[in-house]
């Protein structure tokens, strides 16, 4: 099931209960408007017809309710932000994953949208593994691990990166996880912008990646080992 809210688009799984993409652009000009302050509000997603997961699903679970598009990419309008609370929007997640790697991810992402005006973003669990449980009612996938692909195709610099994680705490730099879109797409068999621009640039940015075109904030690895550490 493929469908569009105002601020984003998803496939929505129904078998698993998951998202299985969620796909936004990100620009500088929406991240300068942030200025919404967070308001949870979880609910199923009206779109999703056959019903999707609800909150009731992750209670005692010991999973975290994880946003695939973030809350801190849409705080420029409240029903942009209110959105991301849809429950198709939610995978579950390891809590020192998504308040660890997953997170420090996300903040980089941002990093990127303010430097560069604008990224294309597609984000989701990766379905071609072995998950990791079930959980509640509606038996919801517990994904293994989770995937980001980032595309920006303004001059001067065209680059596109993309990110395979374990859902499960991580010491490691965000760079050690950090691949190819070509390699995303083979784990999870989607192809990611196909009408986004022309094939040849597609390939292109596609089958390679450099980290040093995309810079990272130190300073947010070193926090997050740093409180692991002392765990």
């Amino acid at each position: 099931n493929f469908f569009r809210h105002l601020h984003y688009a998803l496939s929505y799984y129904e078998e698993l209960e998951l998202a299985e993409l969620v796909a936004y652009d990100l620009t500088r000009d929406q991240l300068n408007r942030n200025k919404i302050s967070r308001e949870d509000n979880y609910r199923p997603d009206p779109k999703v017809k056959t019903k999707s997961a609800t909150t009731y699903d992750y209670r005692g679970s010991g999973y975290d309710r994880g946003h695939l598009l973030p809350v801190g990419d849409r705080k420029f309008s409240f029903d942009a932000m209110n959105e991301t609370f849809f429950m198709s929007n939610i995978s579950p997640q390891e809590r020192h994953f998504n308040g660890g790697i997953w997170h420090e991810l996300e903040e980089n992402v941002r990093d990127w949208a303010r430097k560069y005006r604008k990224v294309y973003v597609v984000t989701g669990p990766v379905f071609t593994e072995k998950r990791k449980d079930r959980i509640g009612k509606n038996k919801v996938s517990v994904p293994s691990s989770f995937y980001k692909v980032n595309l920006d195709i303004s001059e001067p610099e065209l680059k596109a990166i993309g990110f395979i994680i374990p859902n499960e705490t991580s010491k490691r730099p965000l760079q050690d996880y950090a691949v190819s879109i070509d390699e995303v797409e083979a784990l999870t068999g989607i192809d990611f912008f196909p009408d986004l621009m022309e094939n040849e640039l597609e390939e292109k940015l596609e089958s390679k990646f450099n980290n040093r075109l995309w810079e990272y904030d130190e300073r947010r690895f070193e926090t997050r080992v740093s409180v692991w550490n002392v765990r």
